[in-house]
């Protein structure tokens, strides 16, 4: 499936963390589906546990996901890392970016010709302008958000080589 493009580029949906498992309760709130009718493109950046969960996002769009350290079942599916130009916008994708000190720096030398490196892990939302003006996004975490104040998930718009809009959406 390509990604499909609507009007002025890429409306992107970025998830992380959904730990969606078929014997757990865990589920992504009604109000995500929302953001994936409108998506062009999903991005996932790890533990989503079930190959199930990237079936489903599939049907709203063509989905690239990496890697987490709870995704057992899809070793040897999905790469540890995944780098892809989205409208221009070239896009890094890790799940684990490391710890808080110094990630700008670790970033910007893993992914030196990103615009935007997409992490998650931590459960915990960040939009921040990296080392060179890279941005640094987790979206943060639909189903289970741990300390942060509400469940989350990312969306941007990209378009002509722009990342137009970033924005981390509560869902709750």
């Amino acid at each position: 499936m390509t990604a499909r493009r609507h009007g002025d580029g890429l409306r992107v949906v970025v998830l992380a963390d959904t730990h969606v498992a078929p014997r757990s309760s865990r589920r992504l709130p009604d109000a995500a589906y929302t953001h994936l009718h409108e998506a062009d493109v999903v991005l996932h950046a790890g533990d989503l546990v079930t190959a199930d969960l990237l079936d489903e996002l599939a049907g709203f769009a063509p989905v690239h996901a990496v890697l987490g350290n709870n995704d057992h079942e899809l070793l040897g599916v999905l790469p540890e890392a995944l780098e892809l130009e989205l409208a221009g916008v070239r896009v890094a994708m890790v799940h684990d970016s490391g710890p808080t000190s110094g990630r700008p720096r670790r970033m910007r030398r893993r992914f030196p010709d990103a615009d935007i490196v997409v992490f998650g892990h931590s459960h915990l939302p960040t939009d921040d302008e990296g080392d060179g003006g890279q941005r640094l996004f987790n979206p943060g975490s639909a189903t289970w958000k741990r300390t942060a104040p509400h469940h989350t998930l990312g969306r941007l718009h990209l378009s002509h080589g722009e990342i137009r809009d970033h924005r981390v959406v509560a869902l709750d």
